[in-house]
């Protein structure tokens, strides 16, 4: 890969960094644009990503490189949607980073291998959309109910 332009996305959620932490690695929250995350969260676990775009199913798939829970995790994501092959140099490495302060916690994603600064702010801009989601299923959780 010639250039790696990182995308970079935020966002603050009105709760600990441990109960981030507890949404973002359930199976059964869909905060990942409808996909079902699964991974053992552990370094060198498979992590994948199943879900549906545009009617057709998918599995994207990653490794996890490493877990300081709740501080941080960074994995590396490859999607076949890409068009890329399923070669290392094609896979995006995502650093999710939880800093609390005052009841709430400010989540920061970067994912590097962006070929281009155009491809790394529409990264930025599907980032933010998903740390919105994530945002809304920790709120939601919270309150005891899920949002439908």
């Amino acid at each position: 890969m010639a250039e790696n332009h990182v995308a970079h996305a935020a966002v603050e959620i009105p709760a600990s960094a441990g109960a981030v932490w507890d949404t973002l690695v359930d199976p059964e929250a869909t905060w990942m644009m409808g996909a079902r995350v699964t991974s053992a969260y552990v370094v060198g676990a498979p992590i994948t990503f199943d879900g549906e775009w545009d009617g057709k199913p998918f599995q994207d798939r990653g490794e996890i490189l490493e877990v300081d829970r709740p501080r941080r995790l960074h994995y590396t994501h490859y999607s076949p949607m890409s068009g890329q092959p399923d070669q290392p140099e094609n896979y995006h490495h995502l650093t999710f980073t939880f800093e609390e302060h005052d009841g709430a916690t400010t989540v920061t994603l970067e994912q590097d291998g962006n070929g281009s600064a155009q491809e790394a702010e529409h990264a930025t801009a599907s980032w933010e959309q998903v740390l919105g989601a994530l945002r809304d299923a920790v709120v939601a959780d919270a309150g005891g109910g899920s949002a439908s």
